[in-house]
């Protein structure tokens, strides 16, 4: 439990997901499922991949929603990479139930939505990327990543992202 104390004490909480049932394939809290059928998370061996998660706070609220270089400025954007990053970090717990299993994140796939003209999607994915950085530290939170700029995501979110990691048996 030595990441969730980290955790803990950089003042992060995180939000509770409810506990996947495979049997019905559903979970009581995974809000992606509003926007289609699909899995919080698949596992394969070794290897951990999340579905897509945003920055909704625990109540459901989208953070900064909008359009980053129109009606979300870089640093909201950034806020709402690292709200979606604690939204993973609580996706891997549901998935696996303790996050002192994550040997190394692998990559991440982020989509930004970006008003005409805005060229620095690269900036918002650092909230997240700085996040796991701090958590995992360095030679385990830092993995490979792509940003992507897009016209839209579900719900007017401005950040997603899909990600990889390994994990202990």
């Amino acid at each position: 439990m030595q990441i969730e104390k980290k955790i803990e004490s950089l003042g992060i909480k995180l939000p509770d997901l409810g506990v996947w049932d495979s049997n019905i394939g559903t979970a009581q809290k995974y809000y992606g499922q509003q926007y289609g059928k699909m899995k919080p998370f698949h596992r394969s061996g070794g290897l951990l991949i999340l579905s897509g998660h945003v920055p909704d706070l625990p109540d459901g609220t989208v953070l900064h929603p909008g359009r980053v270089g129109a009606e979300v400025t870089v640093e909201q954007g950034y806020a709402a990479a690292r709200q979606t990053g604690i939204n993973c970090l609580a996706g891997i717990k549901q998935a696996i139930g303790d996050l002192d299993k994550i040997t190394n994140l692998v990559r991440t796939l982020n989509f930004v939505v970006c008003a005409p003209g805005f060229t620095d999607p690269n900036l918002i994915s650092s909230g997240l990327t700085d996040l796991f950085a701090e958590v995992f530290g360095p030679e385990k939170g830092i993995g490979c990543r792509a940003t992507i700029g897009v016209m839209s995501l579900a719900n007017n979110h401005c950040y997603e992202t899909w990600m990889d990691l390994e994990v202990r048996s």
